[in-house]
């Protein structure tokens, strides 16, 4: 348990380019707010743990040179009890990232003298392969949702189908078969159309 390390309360997430998943009990309304207001994509915490890779302290005041909505998007954590955390990033396959969080009501916490690094960056490491192993259930979740003819275009491809044999299947010409399987790689993220099947077939958008 969290609070029997001295924290209030936890946040496992998975920052991906086509879904972030959290595995938390913070509060669930501001769970699902952080998702889906996207607020990942202006966390400096999020920020941090992309360019440090390290564990580090953070308290949830805004710094003073944020614009009005930034500092209102850290004003709101305290609305649920958290002000200060340590995070833990881990880089994770295809140059993901995911982190763990242990935060606290206190207005500040300690690096040095809360937690152990070289643990906790260990302790993460493993507990994404656990989530990955057991394809845990997320407690919040936002995904991309592929456009029908995307995904029904991946889906044969998954199957084996070549572009030419989807356009024969669904009445398409190839040129509009290419073009729905292109803005689905760039949907996910892809580098390629193979990338691209994995990933959809991965997050079961076909």
């Amino acid at each position: 348990m969290v609070q029997d390390l001295g924290f209030d309360a936890y946040a496992y997430l998975n920052v991906q380019p086509v879904r972030i998943f959290a595995i938390s009990n913070y509060a669930s309304e501001w769970q699902v707010r952080y998702l889906t207001q996207n607020y990942a994509a202006i966390d400096l915490v999020v920020s941090m743990a992309k360019e440090q890779m390290k564990a580090f302290a953070w308290a949830a005041a805004a710094p003073r040179s944020l614009s009005k909505p930034l500092r209102r998007f850290y004003s709101e954590p305290g609305d649920f009890g958290i002000r200060s955390g340590i995070s833990i990033p881990v880089r994770t396959a295809f140059g993901h990232l995911s982190m763990l969080t242990l935060a606290s009501h206190k207005p500040s916490l300690s690096l040095e003298t809360d937690i152990d690094q070289i643990a906790a960056v260990t302790a993460v490491a493993q507990l994404h392969a656990k989530m990955e192993q057991q394809d845990a259930a997320p407690t919040a979740s936002v995904e991309i949702d592929l456009k029908a003819k995307q995904a029904l275009c991946l889906k044969w491809s998954a199957e084996g189908k070549t572009m030419k044999d989807i356009a024969s299947i669904e009445g398409m010409s190839f040129a509009t078969v290419n073009f729905h399987l292109n803005n689905a790689r760039k949907a996910l993220d892809a580098g390629s159309l193979a990338q691209a099947t994995a990933l959809a077939t991965k997050l079961k958008l076909i």
